[in-house]
């Protein structure tokens, strides 16, 4: 884990070891593994976006919330549901991870200087929040039968 807290390597041991309770609600490697490609691909992404949105919220001085059942749900929904839609979730995704990444390394600079980045994480944690909002939209209604 690098100093954002973010999964650089790959070990998610080391996340779990350092006390992240968001961490555990995501699919870890061997589970991910175990499935379809693209659905690995999308959970890992899916699951790092949260990881990094966490993140901005700490950065923001905000208390970040819990993904919903849905939005814990969306990359096994996506995958079932496929076609247009799953291809959509895929380049949400990409899309969101080039808005995080580079919006998450601003903020890190900007702490690293001593400056008060709050406000601008607030702005990335809502621009994150909205995004990953429109996404599980893309489920379909009855997606979740509980």
């Amino acid at each position: 884990m690098d100093a954002t807290g973010i999964i650089s390597d790959g070990h998610w041991s080391d996340a779990q070891a350092s006390g992240h309770d968001f961490v555990d609600s995501w699919p870890q490697p061997a589970e991910a593994e175990s499935a379809p490609a693209a659905l690995g691909s999308i959970a890992i992404k899916w699951a790092a976006l949260h990881q990094a949105g966490q993140v901005v919220a700490a950065i923001a001085g905000i208390e970040g919330e819990s993904p919903s059942l849905e939005a814990r749900a969306f990359p096994a929904i996506m995958r079932e549901t496929g076609g247009w839609r799953c291809r959509l979730a895929e380049q949400g995704i990409e899309d969101l991870t080039a808005i995080m990444e580079p919006g998450l390394s601003a903020l890190i600079a900007a702490l690293d200087r001593g400056a008060d980045p709050r406000a601008a994480a607030r702005s990335l944690w809502t621009e994150f929040v909205a995004a990953r909002d429109a996404m599980v939209a893309l489920a379909p209604p009855d997606a979740l039968k509980l």
